[in-house]
């Protein structure tokens, strides 16, 4: 019985282990989406590191289940609203990846010397 429990414990050791990765591995995909300097990208994501290298410690597997739960809804609410996906990927992102104007608005060209009432 003793021997059991202890793999079952191992096994989900190593279940959350792979979740880890995954939330690490998402999370530095989601923040090349926010960040477009790399010098900028490279410091974050040693904070990222960080963030996660300062809880390898933790052992018990309910806390390390909040943890990850903690951190994949923590993903979910910083999520991009027009990812980065590299340009040869099915749906990539192209250079300029700004959202189209909506229908109605136009530029102005003449920068602020239209015609008076002609909005």
């Amino acid at each position: 019985g003793k021997q059991k429990n202890k793999t079952v414990s191992g096994m989900a050791t190593a279940l959350q282990k792979a979740r880890v990765t995954s939330l690490y591995r998402a999370s530095l995909k989601q923040l090349l989406s926010w960040v477009v300097s790399r010098e900028v990208f490279r410091a974050e994501s040693a904070e990222l590191r960080l963030e996660f290298e300062t809880k390898r410690a933790v052992a018990e597997p309910a806390e390390i289940e909040r943890l990850i739960q903690a951190g994949e809804a923590r993903l979910k609410e910083y999520e991009h609203p027009d990812p980065y996906i590299v340009p040869y990927r099915p749906g990539g992102s192209m250079f300029a990846r700004n959202p189209p104007f909506e229908t109605g608005h136009s530029i102005q060209l003449d920068f602020g010397r239209e015609e008076k009432g002609s909005h």
